[in-house]
C-alpha cells in the first residue's frame, strides 16, 4: 500500500489524499451504527463507534482489518454535530481503526433510509497478495 499525498500539499490530518493498492478487495455496504439487534444509540459518537466496529466484524469474515481499509465513504445528517465533536470522533476512530487514516470522502445527506441512523459508512480493503 502506498499513500498518495503530493509533498507540496498541506498534509491532510484524518484522511490520505489517494492510496495505491494491490491484491484481494474487501468491500461493505454501507454500514449504519446499530447493534446485532438493529438497535441504534441515540448519540451520533455512539453511532459511529458502533459503525467503525460493525465494518471491523465484517472484515474480520475475510481475514482482513482496519490496516487494510484503503477507502471509507462517510454519509452523515449534521455536519455541525461532524465539526462540533471531531476530538470525540477522532479518538473513538483511532480506539477502532487505529492511526490508519485511508483515502475519505464525507458527505452531509437529508436523512438515511434508516430514520434513527446518523451514520452511514462505506469501506473498501485491499489485502496484500
Amino acid at each position: 500500500m502506498k499513500l498518495l499525498n503530493p509533498p507540496h500539499w498541506k498534509k491532510p490530518k484524518g484522511y490520505t489524499n489517494g492510496i495505491s493498492a494491490r491484491g484481494r478487495l474487501v468491500l461493505t455496504g454501507g454500514v449504519v451504527g446499530w447493534d446485532e439487534n438493529e438497535e441504534f444509540p441515540s448519540d451520533f459518537i455512539a453511532q459511529v463507534r458502533q459503525a467503525l466496529s460493525n465494518i471491523v466484524t465484517i472484515l474480520r469474515l475475510d481475514d482482513a482489518g482496519p490496516e487494510h481499509i484503503v477507502r471509507m465513504t462517510w454519509y452523515i445528517t449534521d455536519k455541525r454535530e461532524y465539526l462540533a465533536r471531531q476530538g470525540e470522533l477522532g479518538e473513538v476512530y483511532r480506539e477502532i481503526i487505529g492511526r490508519h487514516f485511508p483515502a475519505m470522502a464525507m458527505v452531509q445527506v437529508a436523512d438515511l433510509i434508516e430514520d434513527a441512523a446518523k451514520v452511514e459508512i462505506e469501506a473498501t480493503a485491499v489485502v496484500p497478495d
